[in-house]
C-alpha cells in the first residue's frame, strides 16, 4: 500500500507540473503530453499490482481533467503499462538511456493513439496534423529531458519511505 501511495503521489505531482506548464504554453498554442512518464517507472521497476494501480488512478485523474471520453487515458495507460511490464526483462533497467528510450517510444505511441482517437472530432482534421506534429516534438523533447530526473525522484521517494518505515519500526520495538 505504501508503494502505491508513493507512486501515486509522484504521479499527481507530475500531473500538477504538466498542467501548469501547459497553462503557461497555451499563450504560444502549444501542448505537451507526457503519458510515457506515467507508465515508465512503475512498469519497469515495480511489482504488477502497485504499479498498475498507481498508473490506473493517475490515468483517471488525467481523464477527469481533459476533454476526452472518460476512460480513454485509463485504457491507453493500462495497455501501455502491461506492454512495458512484459518487455521489462529485455530492457536494462539501470541504464538511463534505455529507460529514456523506452519512455520516449511509449509516449510516442500514446500520443498517436490519443490523437487518432480525437482527430475525427475536429472540424478540419487535415489542418490539425501540423499542430499535432509540433506538440509531439515538444512533448518528446520534454520527456527526453525529464525522464532521468523523474525516475530518480520516484526511486528516491520510495527509498525514503522504506527507510522511514524501517527506522520507525526499530524505534518502536
Amino acid at each position: 500500500m505504501r508503494r502505491f501511495l508513493v507512486l501515486l503521489a509522484s504521479l499527481v505531482l507530475l500531473w500538477a507540473i504538466v498542467a501548469e506548464l501547459n497553462h503557461a504554453l497555451s499563450e504560444y498554442q502549444l501542448y505537451v503530453f507526457v503519458g510515457g512518464l506515467y507508465v515508465g517507472f512503475a512498469a519497469l521497476t515495480q511489482p504488477m499490482r502497485p504499479g498498475l494501480t498507481a498508473t490506473l488512478v493517475a490515468a483517471l485523474i488525467c481523464d477527469a481533467t481533459t476533454p476526452v471520453t472518460f476512460g480513454t487515458h485509463a485504457l491507453l495507460f493500462v495497455a501501455a503499462h502491461l506492454i512495458v511490464f512484459r518487455l521489462r526483462d529485455r530492457v536494462p533497467r539501470a541504464d538511463n538511456i534505455a529507460s529514456t528510450l523506452l519512455v520516449l517510444f511509449t509516449n510516442f505511441a500514446l500520443f498517436l493513439a490519443l490523437s487518432f482517437s480525437l482527430v475525427h472530432t475536429a472540424a478540419a482534421p487535415a489542418a490539425l496534423w501540423s499542430r499535432l506534429l509540433t506538440d509531439l516534438v515538444c512533448s518528446q523533447v520534454l520527456v527526453a529531458l525529464v525522464t532521468p530526473w523523474f525516475f530518480a525522484l520516484q526511486g528516491r521517494a520510495l527509498d525514503f519511505v522504506e527507510t522511514f518505515v524501517e527506522l520507525r519500526s526499530r524505534r518502536i520495538s
